[in-house]
């Protein structure tokens, strides 16, 4: 089988192709703190489940970006990671808008 840029960039070790996969704890724990924001939307709650939820999106990026079955998902990992960095440096609202 020739090795094709597209099986570089989409298929994995087994010759699967993977795009999404099921969640993992770092997902999960992510998605559970950023819904539980909505419930407790100001205190220390919200700071800490603010903390967590982006600390674990972080680590799904850098494992992702470090060992992610094909290229796409490393390039997925890189530009949450890059995403995350960005927002938290230039600050964006909750409306959008660059508050620098």
């Amino acid at each position: 089988m020739k090795n094709t840029l597209f099986d570089k960039i989409f298929r994995d070790s087994d010759g699967n192709i993977v795009v999404a996969q099921m969640p993992n704890l770092p997902i999960i724990v992510w998605f559970t703190a950023s819904l539980l924001k909505l419930v407790f939307t100001t205190g220390e709650i919200n700071i800490g489940l603010d903390v967590l939820a982006i600390g674990s999106l972080f680590t799904w990026a850098w494992l992702e970006l470090f060992q992610g079955v094909n290229y796409f998902r490393r390039a997925l990992g890189l530009v949450v990671l890059i995403g995350i960095i960005a927002s938290r440096t230039v600050g964006i609202d909750t409306l959008g808008n660059f508050a620098f």
